[in-house]
């Protein structure tokens, strides 16, 4: 499936990360959108809000930040490809509501462009303190796909590919960007709509009267009817049977909610994305993400000044976790330093990878501004003296 090539931008353009995701929705075929103004993500709402008629697509202003993620929802089992944006406050609304998504099997898009907090916290200020809300933010057990843009290019990249992985697996995915990376503005290149592959909805081809709409094959990933094929089918929050119906017991709790975790833990190297730099030989490693990383990198060249071999290892997608590169690479080195703005979150995961092979320390910060390359390069110095 190629995208839409109607209204859509090409070429080299100058944009922030917000207007990146906008554009990136709409060369992905997002042509619902549901939102509720909130900083710093505004000017993404904005911008498809201008754009919008350019392209077919329905913008609409929500009454607030809940209403918004229901929108989506149900635009999705309308047949559109269907986003929303938000942040901080935002996000923690909504999520009641991606625990629905994911128990219906809905695929939709949820961009986060991060700011300090809790609570109102530092509106227009950098942050990355949402990353295990993320994946824990919503109540009971699924598994959720979150990519973390570094920049712009990244931004309008991760947002196609969130739609993709969307359709592909049934599933909301979030674009867990932060601040810094939805204001700055750099040069964004957009490929011509042929060039750009699109995952199609799996829409069934079943008879009318024989459809199971949580019948599942050896992917564990249902085929789907949208409202308007001439499909019987009944769509509820509540534990379901394979026919959508409620089932209040045990049993169809064990069928049901492990196979919404597996399509996603099972499917998990065609998920997970990194980049890893100069690893082999290393004695310390400094993993991060987003805005992070691009700091990561002033200390890295730091500490290679000083004779530390110091390898570098990026978070694309946060979720699912890069599990089984972090504990190879434990094997191989004396520690890794991760780097987040926050007080210590990607940091247990990494640890927990790592399980004791080799050393986890922390480069923390509150939130409100990045790091000081030479606090990081503390910490590397740290690392680097661990026996």
């Amino acid at each position: 499936m190629k995208a839409d090539p109607t209204g859509v931008r090409t070429g080299t353009l100058y944009l922030d990360g917000d207007r990146a995701i906008a554009e990136g929705a709409m060369a992905a075929g997002c042509r619902f959108f549901a939102g509720y103004p909130i900083t710093p993500s505004t000017e993404c709402a904005e911008h498809i809000s201008e754009r919008f008629p350019e392209v077919g697509g329905i913008f609409i202003q929500m009454e607030d930040e809940i209403a918004s993620i229901a929108a989506i929802i149900g635009a999705s089992w309308g047949g559109a490809r269907s986003m929303t944006v938000t942040s901080g406050p935002g996000i923690s609304l909504m999520m009641e509501n991606i625990g629905l998504a994911a128990m219906l099997e809905t695929p939709c898009v949820v961009a986060n462009v991060q700011r300090g907090g809790p609570s109102t916290g530092l509106p227009t200020m950098v942050g990355q303190a949402d990353v295990m809300q993320a994946r824990w933010g919503s109540h009971g057990d699924y598994e959720i796909i979150a990519y973390a843009p570094q920049s712009p290019q990244e931004a309008f990249d991760f947002t196609v590919k969130a739609f993709n992985m969307a359709e592909k697996y049934r599933t909301p995915v979030i674009v867990l960007l932060d601040e810094c990376v939805g204001h700055m503005v750099e040069k964004v290149v957009i490929p011509p709509a042929d060039a750009i592959e699109l995952e199609p909805r799996r829409l069934t081809d079943a008879a009318k009267d024989e459809y199971l709409p949580y019948a599942y094959g050896d992917d564990l990933v249902p085929d789907m009817a949208i409202a308007g094929m001439g499909y019987r089918f009944h769509v509820t929050g509540l534990t379901h049977d394979e026919r959508g119906y409620p089932d209040m017991s045990v049993r169809c709790q064990e069928w049901l909610v492990p196979r919404l975790v597996a399509k996603i833990r099972e499917n998990a190297d065609d998920i997970v994305d990194f980049d890893e730099e100069d690893t082999d030989g290393a004695d310390v490693v400094v993993l991060s993400f987003g805005i992070s990383g691009r700091v990561s990198r002033m200390a890295i060249d730091l500490a290679r000044e000083k004779g530390i071999k110091v390898g570098f290892f990026r978070l694309r997608a946060i979720w699912p976790f890069p599990e089984k590169r972090i504990a190879e690479l434990a094997k191989k080195i004396k520690a890794f330093v991760v780097v987040e703005i926050n007080l210590g979150q990607i940091f247990y995961e990494v640890q927990r990878c790592a399980a004791g092979r080799c050393e986890t320390l922390l480069s923390p910060h509150a939130g409100g501004g990045v790091h000081d390359p030479e606090d990081i390069l503390k910490v590397i110095e740290k690392g680097a003296k661990v026996k």
